[in-house]
């Protein structure tokens, strides 16, 4: 099957996410959250597809709004820490498999940004489809301390999780526009995210730079 096929056919068995309620609603919605970087079911389920129908769901008071953002977060958290542990343990031997093999010149560009980047290459990563599925598993394989990773990876999913929650709500039942633009607003998002970071960091730099800033040197001693 093509991914293409793959996909197409995924997207499909997501759309019957409509008929659930309750409880089986936030267990599949959470699981594939989960499964996305845990097992890399990103590369054939888009997670944020799915979120969005949880919103939709949520709109249609077949579950709660609050309840569905803190299901797909926790979620989206969990499965990229496993997945993390699944890079740290196997990492190496993931990479040698057939889908990902076809795949090695973005996963070796993912691996150089994750380098440099470090932890803000996970965050950032959350809002890029390719990326939210492989990078906790580089971010393992590169042995980037946990603590950090864990910083990063759930001030994503926080951001991620809510944001598409509510995309999906407010969408309701103009949910199929919404899916076909979720990657758009990913990327919209994802701009706003790094427009911010770049401004604080330019304004903390002119604070440092200016001397009217600095406090006056201390008077000599009489």
């Amino acid at each position: 099957m093509s991914s293409a096929v793959a996909v197409a056919a995924g997207g499909g068995v997501m759309h019957h996410l409509l008929v659930l309620h309750g409880a089986a609603a936030y267990a599949l919605v959470g699981g594939l959250a989960f499964a996305e970087a845990a097992i890399f079911v990103g590369f054939v389920l888009p997670g944020e597809t799915a979120v969005v129908l949880g919103g939709v769901l949520a709109s249609q008071h077949a579950v709660s709004l609050v309840g569905m953002a803190a299901v797909v977060v926790v979620a989206a958290i969990a499965g990229d820490s496993v997945g993390y542990e699944v890079g740290r343990h196997f990492g190496q031997r993931i990479l040698n498999l057939r889908p990902l093999r076809h795949r090695r010149a973005e996963i070796d560009r993912a691996r150089a940004y994750l380098r440099t980047r470090g932890g803000k290459a996970v965050f950032l990563g959350r809002f890029t489809a390719f990326l939210r599925a492989v990078m906790p598993g580089l971010a393992g394989l590169s042995h980037l301390p946990y603590r950090r990773f864990l910083a990063f990876n759930a001030a994503g999913g926080l951001l991620w999780g809510v944001g598409f929650t509510l995309l999906g709500y407010a969408a309701g039942a103009s949910y199929a526009k919404v899916e076909k633009a979720a990657g758009w607003a990913s990327t919209g998002l994802l701009v706003v995210v790094v427009a911010v970071l770049v401004g604080v960091h330019l304004r903390r730099r002119r604070h440092r730079a200016d001397p009217a800033d600095q406090p006056p040197p201390p008077a000599p001693e009489t």
